[in-house]
């Protein structure tokens, strides 16, 4: 695992899947990042590409050829090559190969850094487009957090905090398969506020789409914030698994894309959510982590 940090806070990332594992915050030792017990969770922060979500029976269809993928594709599990390391920065690359393609018919080079400022972390995702067609894709993150002062008995283990302070959302539902039911829901706040509780995540994720909510803070059960996570992504999924009492983490997801709907049979390039990339163009975004 390669290493930076400042007088504030201290990462490491791995170059499997180019994973995010740790934030420690100096003054104290505090880790903020889960630990990837297979107890509960075997992964820290997986970077998701080409696809987001599940595809419906774990196919994809393009240009009349059906390519068979797993959650969340198949960047999380490969190794990348260390690019950059200096006292601030660590970036890593992934080219497209002859193992990506049996399984993503596109050349891709795909591009994660990680810049240390202060007390945040910039996460940066480039994609780029070296071939001369258009290639299509989905990104999206899955960093897992700790609870401050975890209790698995407690009837509510803390909060997130949106940045818009409305007292309703539109909750879209996952399904058989774990691709999207039709129909939405409305998800209750108090002005933004949404308690963390052992039903919470029942169905599975909570994913707010259309650019409803651009910036998630943790509450502790004092309603103190810890951590926020920041970015322009449309869709965010939040995340922990389900059981009995709570699992000791929970993840707060921006998505460049979205798993299937049920029964989705059309073309990979039209899925909800496809980001398009042109021949010789880069697709460049990120999100932040700030310890508050």
């Amino acid at each position: 695992m390669e290493k930076i940090s400042n007088q504030k806070l201290e990462i490491g990332v791995k170059e499997h899947g180019a994973e995010l594992c740790s934030i420690i915050r100096k003054s104290d030792g505090r880790e903020y990042m889960w630990q990837a017990s297979p107890e509960y969770w075997k992964r820290h922060s997986p970077v998701l590409f080409p696809i987001v979500g599940s595809l419906w029976n774990k196919e994809m269809r393009q240009d009349g050829k059906t390519y068979t993928m797993g959650q969340h594709g198949f960047a999380r599990d490969m190794d990348f090559e260390l690019i950059e390391k200096s006292a601030d920065t660590l970036r890593y690359r992934l080219t497209s190969s002859e193992e990506t393609k049996r399984l993503y018919p596109y050349d891709f080079i795909l591009e994660i850094g990680y810049k240390l400022a202060d007390n945040k972390v910039t996460v940066e995702w480039k994609v780029k487009n070296p071939s001369e067609q258009e290639i299509h894709f989905q990104i999206g993150a899955h960093p897992a957090f700790n609870y401050m002062n975890y209790n698995p008995e407690a009837e509510t283990i803390g909060y997130f905090k949106f940045d818009k302070e409305d007292d309703t959302y539109t909750l879209s539902l996952v399904g058989e398969k774990g691709c999207l039911k039709e129909g939405r829901a409305q998800l209750a706040t108090d002005k933004g506020i949404l308690p963390i509780n052992r039903h919470s995540f029942d169905n599975d994720a909570i994913i707010l789409e259309n650019d409803q909510v651009h910036s998630v803070t943790l509450l502790d059960t004092d309603k103190k914030a810890y951590l926020t996570l920041r970015y322009e992504a449309p869709v965010i999924g939040l995340w922990s698994p389900a059981r009995d009492g709570y699992a000791p983490f929970v993840c707060i997801e921006p998505w460049y894309g979205r798993c299937d709907r049920e029964n989705y049979t059309g073309e990979y390039s039209q899925k909800d959510w496809m980001q398009h990339l042109a021949p010789g163009k880069e697709f460049d975004v990120k999100y932040s982590i700030e310890i508050l």
